[in-house]
């Protein structure tokens, strides 16, 4: 360190306690002010570093002089500041008191100046008032002035308008009366508020007796002039023009009084129809309906042609005489068919409706139906954008103003559906029974399911038009029924069947499926039991039949897609109240169990098909096969039957590709398990217990091409290869890759025992007990050594369900577990694919597959523990026979 350094750290040390300390948001404060990037100014600052960072080492000590001389020139500057800060804050205090005190006087100044203002404004309205108090009471003198005069003109047009409208009335000049009469009203309003004045009150008296009068006058008059015989008394006949100016005179009168006169008007000129269409009248039937609306059309063209300008057009008449006639019809109409109603048929209500519904149509154009309360804007809509054909006519505004009379009749209309759609449904049943011509016909749909809903169509539209309520209700009902009829009659009566197999046939295939499951028993009493057993005749499908399940298939999708519309259709129509009872979910359901009764018809066939070529497989002597070759015989026939079958059921499903699909599923769920069944009974063991190698290695080609087979079973047969769906190639992968794994561990040698076991725990993690014996004797391994082994494979299933999964075994095992088959297979050239898959497959299955060990042991104990008697004797074939005649028929 320096010798400056050192004595500026001493004068610091001397000058410690006067040094002042700020807070830190002082600090931060200063800091924003003043920005400085001086080393002094910051906060950590550090005098002997800021020293050594000047006088970095003695050669710098040259230039001390001057430094101190630029410090003190800064210090000089500094204290100069400080002074002109203090001293500025002193001549401000005195400022600030001086500029107070200036503010004060300012505000009383104004303070004075306001009061000022407010009293000379006081005085100035004082004079206003002054000089306005004489125009105030002039102005209100000059609105009484005119109220009065106004009142006076008023009092002596109401004096003098009684007086003139008495004279007027005698002489009947309704002419002449109406514009008096409406000026002689609105005075009378004017002086309700004077009611309690006694003259006034007789005034408005006399304006009322003059309103009677002339309503009492001017009915009276419409009475003479419209009566057949004019009366000798009254010589005051009216003309026509007189009587519309009387209209127009009712006009201003009370509303009551119009409503009266029009009333009895209508009543006038519906007498003449009351009488002619009385119930006692033949006329008056349904039959003759027509000539009611006829009567009315030329009534109408007769009273508008006389006496259409004696009213006015507001009053609608026409329209008013229209719509009483209506009521009058429905109400004649119900009693009289509520009496007749033996005698009305469909035919006789449908003609009636339709007459009825055409005429109310004819209405709604003609008149605006305002008197029913329609709005002009809603008719003229109404009359602009006619609805669609199948929509109902409540748009209208006549719609069932006759009408509604026929809607408690309607049943008549349904029961006749229903007994046309019986006779419609012996007619299909009849064409069902005729042999169907698919190619003529160019469709797999029956053409009965067409014409079925094209009826059905119709009906909902006339129906619809006629109600779209309970009777609409009731016909969706019906057209229940009839699905369901069509279903069992039409698509189950005319679904081949076959003709069932006889007792004794029956019987040799359920005790087949016992013989698979007693291998274990003497060869003399297995010999006993195969003598036994007879094979029955294979049945199935001709070409045709198969043609026609597919044609029953398609049109049961046909008619379960269009019955989904037909709800659908007929919840649109029906009224609210109806829509949450109409359900067809019954009547699906039926389509559903028909189209999936069809499919198991088609996989049983295929199924039947391909029961000769597994007895085949059965058959071999696979222990005595020397040599591998292509694919067996039996492989070849299943393959014949597929290309013979498939492609028919695929070309007549063409239209449904998701049934044939849901078809190969079945088919191959069904028939892969029973393949694996037989595989359980070939016999692969020589006579000395050694596995015949080619005996299985030719089964597993077979195996392997049967899987190919299944694989393009869907596309079998046909020019355009198309890939078969995700789903079921899956399907057909694992469970043949599984019957590939169950040769692989006939292949494998017994000893050890423990590989043994491993290996079948590997290819195949969800085997059971059960399954396990049968692999053991396919490789006819002694009763005896079968309990060890299957007494070692639980107790290794065991660990490995405790652990949850299972000890995989080193790659080297499962390459010598697998030579044989390897070294064989390659001597082939056709085979080395097969190998290379096969190999693949079971090391994907073994190490993807989760392990499955919780249901094994639900199959009874092979211990032999309990099966022996007190001599020691065993009665394990005896037990097994019993226990599998109980789990074959519980």
């Amino acid at each position: 360190m320096s010798e400056a350094a050192v004595a500026v750290e001493s004068e610091e040390r001397m000058v410690a306690n006067n040094k002042i300390h700020f807070s830190k948001e002082v600090k931060q404060v200063i800091d924003k002010v003043l920005k400085t990037d001086d080393p002094m100014d910051a906060a950590d600052f550090n005098t002997v570093d800021y020293i050594n960072q000047l006088f970095p080492n003695e050669q710098s000590l040259a230039g001390i002089d001057e430094t101190i001389q630029k410090m003190q020139c800064e210090v000089s500057l500094i204290d100069d500041n400080i002074r002109s800060v203090v001293r500025g804050q002193t001549n401000t205090g005195q400022d600030g008191q001086l500029a107070l005190c200036e503010a004060q006087k300012v505000i009383s100044s104004l303070f004075s100046h306001i009061i000022d203002v407010k009293t000379r404004a006081e005085r100035t309205e004082e004079m206003v008032k002054e000089i306005t108090r004489d125009i105030k009471q002039l102005d209100c003198a000059k609105r009484n002035l005119t109220a009065a005069i106004t009142t006076l003109n008023h009092l002596h047009m109401l004096v003098g308008g009684i007086d003139s409208l008495n004279k007027l009335i005698e002489r009947r000049s309704y002419g002449e009366i109406l514009n008096p009469l409406q000026a002689i009203t609105e005075v009378n309003q004017h002086f309700q508020q004077f009611s309690d004045i006694e003259e006034i009150k007789n005034l408005s008296q006399s304006v009322d007796k003059i309103q009677v009068t002339l309503a009492q006058q001017i009915t009276e008059d419409f009475k003479e002039a419209f009566a057949a015989k004019p009366s000798s008394q009254n010589q005051h006949r009216l003309g026509l023009n007189q009587l519309a100016d009387a209209c127009k005179v009712m006009s201003v009168l009370d509303p009551k009084v119009k409503k009266e006169l029009l009333k009895w008007f209508i009543a006038q000129q519906l007498e003449e129809y009351t009488h002619l269409f009385h119930e006692n009248q033949d006329i008056a039937w349904l039959d003759k309906i027509d000539k009611r609306y006829a009567w009315l059309k030329r009534h109408l063209l007769d009273f508008e042609d006389k006496y259409g300008p004696v009213f006015p057009l507001d009053w609608e008449v026409s329209e008013r005489i229209t719509v009483e006639f209506c009521r009058q019809t429905r109400e004649q109409l119900a009693q009289i068919m509520s009496k007749r109603t033996n005698e009305i048929d469909v035919r006789l209500l449908l003609f009636a409706i339709n007459k009825t519904q055409a005429f109310e149509q004819l209405l709604s154009k003609r008149f605006t139906g305002v008197t029913l309360g329609v709005k002009p804007a809603e008719q003229a809509r109404v009359i602009t954008e006619p609805s669609a054909t199948d929509a109902p006519v409540g748009v209208t505004a006549f719609h069932d103003q006759i009408g509604q009379c026929f809607k408690s009749h309607l049943d008549i209309y349904i029961r006749s559906i229903d007994r046309n759609l019986a006779e419609l449904m012996e007619k299909f049943v009849e064409m069902s029974r005729e042999p169907y011509k698919f190619a003529e016909a160019k469709t797999t749909v029956y053409p009965s399911s067409g014409d079925l809903f094209v009826f059905y169509k119709k009906c909902m539209v006339q129906c619809n038009q006629l109600s779209n309520e309970q009777p609409l209700y009731d016909l969706a009902l019906v057209f229940k029924k009839y699905l369901r009829e069509y279903a069992s009659k039409v698509l189950e009566g005319s679904t081949p069947k076959l003709v069932p197999a006889t007792t004794g046939s029956t019987i040799g295939k359920s005790v087949s499926l016992l013989t698979r499951d007693m291998q274990n028993l003497s060869t003399a009493a297995g010999q006993v039991f195969h003598n036994f057993l007879k094979e029955g005749d294979t049945q199935r499908f001709s070409r045709d039949d198969l043609v026609r399940i597919c044609c029953v298939l398609t049109t049961g999708e046909y008619c379960l897609e269009t019955v989904q519309q037909l709800e659908d259709k007929l919840k649109e129509k029906v009224t609210s109240a109806y829509v949450s009872k109409i359900d067809m979910s019954e009547e699906k359901d039926v389509f559903h169990r028909i189209i999936s009764n069809c499919i198991q018809l088609l996989v049983q066939d295929l199924e039947a098909g391909c029961e000769a070529s597994l007895q085949a497989m059965a058959k071999v002597q696979w222990q005595h096969i020397n040599n591998v070759g292509d694919q067996s015989a039996f492989i070849s026939s299943l393959c014949g039957n597929f290309k013979q079958t498939v492609p028919t059921i695929r070309d007549t499903l063409a239209s449904s590709r998701k049934y044939f699909t849901q078809f190969c599923h079945r088919f191959v769920a069904a028939f892969i398990p029973k393949f694996i069944n037989v595989l359980y009974r070939c016999k692969l063991t020589l006579s000395d217990g050694s596995n015949n190698v080619l005996g299985c290695e030719q089964l597993l080609l077979d195996t392997h091409s049967l899987k190919t087979a299944l694989l393009e079973l869907p596309s079998v047969g046909s020019s355009v290869n198309r890939k078969a769906p995700t789903s079921y190639t899956k399907v057909v992968v694992k469970d043949m890759t599984r019957a590939e794994m169950i040769i692989k561990v006939v292949m494998t040698p017994v000893q050890p025992p423990a590989h043994f076991t491993q290996q079948v725990l590997k290819l195949l993690p969800d085997i059971t007990i059960a399954e396990y014996q049968k692999i053991l004797d396919m490789k006819a391994v002694k009763r005896v050594d079968q309990l060890q082994l299957i007494d070692l494979f639980k107790h290794t299933a065991s660990a490995a369900a405790v652990s949850g999964l299972i000890e995989a075994t080193p790659g080297d095992d499962e390459v010598q577990g697998a030579e044989p088959a390897t070294a064989t297979l390659e001597t082939h050239d056709d085979a080395e694919t097969l190998t290379g898959a096969t190999e693949s497959s079971a090391t994907t299955t073994a190490s993807t597959s989760t392990p499955k060990r919780a249901f094994i042991f639900s199959v009874g104990s092979f211990t032999g523990s309990a099966d022996k008697n007190a001599d020691g004797s065993s009665q394990t074939g005896i037990r097994k026979l019993e226990n599998l005649l109980k789990k074959r028929f519980p």
